[in-house]
Parts: C-alpha cells; structure tokens; sequence
C-alpha cells in the first residue's frame, strides 16, 4: 500500500509503498477513507512523542471500511464502515472496567504507538471495544474528525466541564480544536466567547457560533480578561484552553466566575506555571480531556445525525495522499494555517 513513511525526526516525509497490514488476533484492518490533519501529527513527527518508533507512519483521525479482521473479533465484520477513538483502550485493565478507556494504562494510538492513517490502509487494536459504526449518511471527513478533536471537544465540554444550556463558555485558541470546542458549545446552547490572535481565526469562531470574539494580540493576559469580562459580567462558567500554553491557561482560569471549570485540552511544551491563587480563592476547577472511549460516543453522534452539529463545515481543503508530507511541514511551520485539511487516500 502507499503510505506518508518517515525515518527521522523533522525530515520531510515520503509518499512510498509499504507492506499492508495485518490485524493482530483482537484487531482489524481498516481501508481509509479520509483522515484529518492535526497538530498532534506535527508533534509526532517533530519527535516531541517519546513512544514513536521509527520509521512511522502519521495519522490519527480517520473514517474508512474494515477489510479484515482477527479472529477474536465478535461485534464487527468485514465491509463495516467506522471510525475510532485515537486512544484505542485494551478493555481489560481497571481503567477500562471502570469505563474511562481514554486514559487506558495500555492504550494503543495510531500514528504514535503504531502505524497510522496516513495510509490507504491502518491496523486498529482491540476493535470489539474501539470501534464506532459510522452511518454511509455520514460526510466523510466529519466522521474522520470524530475521532480526535470533536471527541475531546465534547468530552472535555459535556463530560468534564459539564456546560448546559445558557452558560457561558470560553474558548482560548480558534485552531481545529477550539473550532470544534466552538462548534459544540453552540449546538449545546451555550453562550461562546472565543479568543485568538488572528482576526480570520475569530471570524471563522462567529461563523461557527461565538457570539462575541476577543482578539488579544495587543493586549496582556489581565487586558484580555478585562475584554473578557466585558463580554461576560458575570464571569464565565466553563473556559477552554485549545492551545497550550501557559498565558493562554492562565486567561482561561482567570475569566472563571468563583466555582467556574477550567478544561485543559491543549498540550504544553512545558509544563506551565498556573494561577493557583486564583484556584483556591474562587474554588475553581482544573480539567483535562484526552480524548473520549467509545461508549461515550452516541451523545456526540446524535447531534450530528440531528443537524445540529456539522463538524464538515470546519474542512476547507481535501487534498490526496501525495500531498500529505507537504502539509505536515507547513504546518509545523506556519500556526496560522486555517481551518482543517483532511487528507483522502482515493484521491
């Protein structure tokens, strides 16, 4: 098969053929459909991922047809459509019995434990408990985008955060991931303000249902909460971190009204220092989402099938397998790359 191949770090990839897989005993293999391009791929492939093996192949987020499977797999057949967690759970440890697969002590990922989407074909593990049937309504790249970012989003909103209806919401970084933390929040009826730096990142977050936008380019963490503030008197409920870094944490916190919540779903180059004056005074709470298991998956897919949720809409470009090494290295070198490119090895 053909695949986005690699053997070191920061090195353009390469478009070659590679041997197809073969699923392990409780596995499938998948025939990719489309797959999303996300940062979390430029950090592997940037060698910030310590349990990358080379050579590597990237890839995460997809949607595509099983073509074959182990021979302990029971709930799926070949010709079934689906989509997965990008933490695949092992099902069998007590992290897993307690139903919190996402923070799996065996956990497999692909793209970063093994090879991964960016591929005309993938190995998944442990399909009985991983798997999500995907509907043939269903636009493709929307389902390769459950599998990442929607599922942290919202997992990180509905089951960490617990926004409802009427609060307010904030989210700090209008990338892929606090796009789709905006998209959700506004099909949950909530109140979105976003932040960002770029006035087109803010423009695509009202498109998508903020309903007030702070650019903080020129301003300081203490003006951003004050434009904040502005926005929200009462302070805000629940407060999204997209980004990851530790003055964007930090206006997240700081915006909280007393026992607000606080959800980290950007990753840190290192690890920041946190308002805790602020925590213990407003009783606040600190939140992380790393994905969401599989059982979790039916509330997320009803909005969608219900047309409240059109995570399709973020997608602004679909480019084919051979143009995949070149967008993983504009990426890492341009942040203000927009919207979401997802990758289509059809093409």
């Amino acid at each position: 098969m053909r695949a986005v191949w690699f053997d070191r770090f920061t090195e353009r990839p390469d478009l070659r053929d590679v041997p197809d897989p073969v699923p392990t005993p409780r596995g499938v293999v998948v025939r990719v459909e489309a797959t999303g391009l996300c940062r979390s791929d430029v950090h592997g492939w940037l060698g910030h991922d310590g349990g990358i093996a080379l050579p590597h192949v990237p890839g995460h987020e997809l949607v595509g047809t099983i073509t074959s499977t182990g021979d302990q797999v029971k709930r799926f057949r070949i010709g079934d459509r689906v989509t997965t967690p990008f933490v695949c759970a092992c099902g069998r440890c007590p992290e897993c019995a307690a139903g919190n697969g996402q923070v799996c002590r065996n956990q497999t990922q692909p793209g970063f434990t093994h090879w991964g989407s960016f591929a005309e074909q993938v190995a998944l593990h442990d399909a009985d408990t991983n798997l999500i049937p995907v509907p043939a309504s269903f636009d493709a790249g929307a389902a390769a985008l459950l599998g990442c970012r929607f599922a942290t989003s919202y997992r990180g909103l509905v089951h960490q955060g617990q926004l409802e209806a009427g609060q307010s919401l904030l989210v700090v970084g209008c990338g892929g991931v606090g796009l789709s933390t905006v998209m959700i929040g506004g099909a949950l009826g909530a109140e979105v303000i976003a932040v960002d730096v770029d006035d087109t990142a803010l423009e695509r977050a009202r498109r998508f249902g903020a309903v007030r936008a702070v650019n903080s380019s020129d301003r300081s963490v203490e003006e951003t909460v004050h434009a904040v503030r502005n926005a929200a008197p009462a302070g805000i409920d629940v407060s999204v971190d997209a980004l990851g870094r530790e003055q964007t944490a930090a206006l997240g916190i700081l915006s909280l009204r007393p026992r607000g919540r606080h959800v980290q779903i950007g990753l840190f180059p290192a690890d920041p220092v946190i308002p805790m004056g602020a925590v213990i005074g407003g009783e606040l709470a600190i939140l992380g989402s790393h994905g969401m298991p599989a059982h979790d998956y039916p509330g997320l897919l009803e909005l969608i099938a219900e047309g409240r949720l059109r995570p399709q809409d973020l997608i602004e470009r679909t480019i084919p397998l051979a143009a995949a090494p070149d967008a993983l290295v504009a990426m890492a070198g341009d942040r203000s790359v927009g919207g979401v490119t997802v990758v289509d090895p059809r093409l």
